[in-house]
């Protein structure tokens, strides 16, 4: 098991405390701190949305987005109570409730992974990169397990092209700019100023992998057994905004929404709503099922990254299938 592996374990089973209770906002909605990995990422644009519509407020919740350093870290803040829910990798939930994290799946985010891997300026495919340096998230990343499948696909194996890490796409993209690497895994809006600088996109990870779930929500077991009714008022707001985002005449506010709280551009913003809507990356339903989760726990284990049985089902609570259910409009 590798230094970071350790760390992990060592604080999950540390931090797996009883959660705290959500606090009242001023107006008497249940509040719900989630911990995310940064201000104004694309995925929580449902969040944004939810708090600016007043979709949460009428579902009688509120939600406050705080940022963690990474998503480990955000999952830990679930775990340990500081946090009602945390918005993350799926991976780093799952590693965390393998290594005994008191935690719950709650929904999927994202169902498709926005990323597309980008090359230095001579390099025109995949293909292209055996002998080749490639910087992905880490070396127990989902990032690594995507890459890995861009690249099988394409006639390469582990091997055939030497890795290096760095946890964020700003960071990835940096590498790619100074010449440091051949290749980088990167998300919007960082893959649109690569694209706009001139680096050519060798591959959309979208066109090899549809049978891994992105992101999710996931849930302190103690704070989730007594707060049944602010999950059910959240996942009734975040499922309206999702509605109230794919709707194409609401585009220029969604695109405001997101712009104020990334700071990011207009025209970056804009591209990425439009690429997250030809992705359908929001479900509707984002119930988890052991079936949604196979292929990431075959992931996992390759990587011999789990501690227990590769067995999906471990990762599933029913209740928390029953409460999506429960929130799903009729």
């Amino acid at each position: 098991m590798s230094r970071r592996m350790r760390f992990v374990t060592m604080a999950f089973l540390l931090l797996a405390a009883p959660t705290l209770a959500g606090a009242g906002d001023a107006n008497g909605a249940e509040r719900i701190t989630i911990a995310t990995t940064g201000k104004g990422q694309p995925p929580e644009w449902p969040d944004y949305i939810g708090n600016r519509k007043g979709f949460f407020a009428e579902n009688g919740v509120s939600v406050e987005l705080v940022a963690a350093q990474s998503a480990a870290a955000a999952t830990l803040q679930a775990a340990a109570g500081s946090a009602q829910m945390s918005v993350g990798g799926m991976t780093e939930v799952m590693l965390g409730i393998d290594h005994g994290a008191k935690l719950d799946l709650l929904r999927i985010e994202t169902q498709v992974g926005p990323y597309s891997l980008f090359a230095k300026r001579t390099i025109k495919s995949i293909k292209e990169l055996r002998g080749k340096t490639v910087i992905v998230g880490g070396a127990k990343d989902v990032t690594l397990v995507y890459f890995e499948r861009m690249a099988a696909a394409n006639g390469l194996k582990p091997g055939d092209y030497d890795l290096i890490y760095a946890g964020t796409t700003p960071a990835r993209l940096a590498a790619l700019t100074s010449g440091s690497v051949d290749a980088a895994m990167l998300y919007p809006p960082g893959s649109f100023d690569a694209a706009g600088q001139g680096y050519p996109n060798i591959g959309d990870l979208s066109d090899y992998v549809k049978d891994m779930p992105f992101t999710g929500y996931a849930v302190g077991d103690a704070w989730a057994a007594k707060n049944k009714p602010a999950i059910i008022g959240f996942l009734k707001g975040w499922r309206k905004a999702v509605d109230w985002f794919y709707d194409t005449k609401n585009r220029a506010e969604a695109v405001a929404i997101l712009v104020k709280e990334s700071g990011q551009t207009q025209d970056n913003v804009e591209k990425t709503y439009d690429y997250y809507r030809s992705l359908h990356i929001f479900p509707e339903d984002g119930t988890i099922d052991a079936k949604q989760l196979t292929a990431l726990v075959q992931a996992l284990a390759q990587m011999k990254a789990l501690a227990g049985p590769a067995d999906p089902k471990r990762f599933i609570n029913p209740e928390m299938a029953q409460l999506n259910s429960e929130a799903t409009p009729k």
